[in-house]
Parts: structure tokens; sequence; C-alpha cells
């Protein structure tokens, strides 16, 4: 498979070139700095795999560049901000979204979905649904929006599951199962059988505990690992 780097700094542009070369079936086409050269790249070069972008780069994002070109190879965004993984994936051309610094084991695990979806034959291919950066809750017969960033985590009660906002609880008669399907496993995860969190809201993390806000969540030994995975850790 062949490939492209797009980053405007030296140093993701050095790790990203040498998990590239320790993947044996890709390859690079190309290593840029901007956006802007990549647009004439591809306008001459037909063929390509996937493209490893960075989103913050000076003067045209990774977001405007998607948005201007037509029937873009697949994408794996590299960023420094974890919190822009909600909009990233509205984008049905972006398979993963890495944040630095990217270890070996993350960056097999994106390719490893890059290989899932070129292996699917085009026939059977679908338009991939964007996800929402919302969700409508029935509360009183009434359908109520909460903004997904706007949550720090979900608990488990009973029959009902509580959706902590940055401003006020939402009592839900659904199970914490159910709720999980409709979020982004990118930004959502499981840390206890009771609890979903919101990763973007982590203060920090103890051995068996994350702090959100003022509240201590509960990390099970098994979701710990699952945890770790979706933190830019050091």
């Amino acid at each position: 498979m062949k490939c492209i780097i797009v980053d405007d700094e030296l140093l993701a542009r050095e790790v990203l070139s040498h998990l590239v070369l320790k993947t044996p079936d890709l390859m690079i086409d190309g290593v840029f700095t901007n956006a802007i050269e990549v647009m004439k790249y591809l306008n001459t070069n037909p063929g390509l795999d996937v493209i490893f972008l960075d989103i913050h780069m000076p003067n045209f994002s990774g977001f405007d560049f998607l948005q201007t070109i037509k029937n873009p190879p697949l994408v794996i965004l590299v960023t420094n901000d974890k919190n822009l993984a909600l909009e990233a994936f509205n984008f049905d051309c972006i398979v993963d979204y890495l944040v630095k610094p990217i270890t070996q084991s993350r960056f097999e695990k994106a390719m490893q979905r890059v290989r899932q979806k070129k292996a699917v034959p085009a026939s059977q291919k679908s338009v991939t649904p964007k996800i929402a950066q919302e969700i409508y809750v029935n509360i009183d017969k009434r359908l109520i929006k909460i903004d997904l960033n706007s949550i720090d985590y979900i608990k488990a009660n009973g029959d009902y599951v509580i959706i902590k906002t940055e401003t006020q609880n939402y009592v839900v008669h659904t199970t914490l199962s159910k709720l999980q399907a409709k979020l982004p496993p990118e930004v959502f995860v499981k840390t206890h059988r009771s609890f979903i969190i919101n990763c973007a809201k982590i203060i920090d993390i103890k051995d068996s505990t994350v702090l959100i806000g003022k509240e201590i969540i509960p990390v099970s030994k098994n979701n710990r690992i699952n945890l770790i995975e979706r933190i830019n850790l050091i």
C-alpha cells in the first residue's frame, strides 16, 4: 500500500516515517509539510491508499483539506488534540484518530483497520453513517437533546442511567449497554460495569480510579487497558 505523510512538525514526520518503514505492506510515496502541497500531488498521483494527516497546520487545516478534495483515499488523522474525535469521524474516509506521541502498538492497530477497510469488496461497501454530535433522550415524554461534548460521565442506576453533563444530570430509562452503542468509542470508554466516561474530561488517573470534575470514577482491572489506549500517554 502506498501512503503519504502530511505534518508540519519535523519530529512527527520522522516518527511516522519510522513506523511506516517497519510495516512490510506499507511504503512512503511522499512526505509533506502542508495540505496545499498534497492537493497538487493528488492531481498527478492516482492510486494512493492512505494519508497520515495532521489536523493543526498553518493556514490550511487537515479538516479544511478533507472538505476540498473529492474521493479521498483512506485517512488516519494524527494530532496533539484528543478533543476533536467527534468532528473527525464526520468524514467517511477517516479510519482512525491517533493522538501524539504515537506508539508502535497504536499505529499497528490503525493499520489493521486500514487493511480491514480495504479488504471489503467494492460491491459490499456502503456509506459510513456520520457520527452524531448529540443524542436525544426520552424524559417525561419529551425528547431532550444532549451535546455529547458536554457529557462528563454516565452511571448505571438500576433500570435507569444518569447522564452527568457540565450543567445538570439527566435520568433516562435505559441500560448502560444500549446507551454505549450510541456513543463514539473513540471518546467514550466504559471503565466499570456501572460507568462510561468521556475521556476528554479526565483530570487524572490512579490505579483503579479516574477523576472527572470533582467525581472519582472507578476503573476495573479488565477495563484499565482499554482506557490507557485512549489517552495521550507520555
